[in-house]
């Protein structure tokens, strides 16, 4: 296969991966609320080939993809906003520390 459509090929493997729909699945819907994923999505490839005479060729490539969530968009019928991985992080923590300490609660008063 010559380099060109090597590299082609790997860019159209990449291209179709490379969008927050193929990674983080599609837009959730609940009633009047919609939660769409947003994602940074980092992708690289390379190729390379040689050929001696005629005949004789050798190539190959590879890359790589990343992808990480940064937030999502939610849209209501009061408006639409971004919200960002790190205030999600915080509810999470928040939940996290409420579980615990009422955990910790339970465990004294059965004492």
């Amino acid at each position: 296969m010559p380099v060109t459509d090597l590299a082609k090929a790997l860019g159209e493997v990449f291209g179709a991966g490379g969008s927050a729909r193929s990674v983080f699945g599609e837009p959730v819907t609940s009633g009047n609320r919609t939660v769409i994923p947003v994602a940074s999505i980092r992708y690289g490839f390379g190729v390379g080939g040689g050929e001696k005479g005629s005949e004789a060729y050798g190539g190959g490539g590879g890359g790589g993809l990343v992808a990480r969530p940064i937030g999502v968009v939610e849209i209501t019928p009061e408006g639409t906003r971004f919200v960002p991985i790190s205030e999600m992080r915080v509810v999470a923590l928040a939940a996290l520390a409420a579980f615990a300490a009422g955990y910790v609660a339970t465990c004294l008063l059965r004492r």
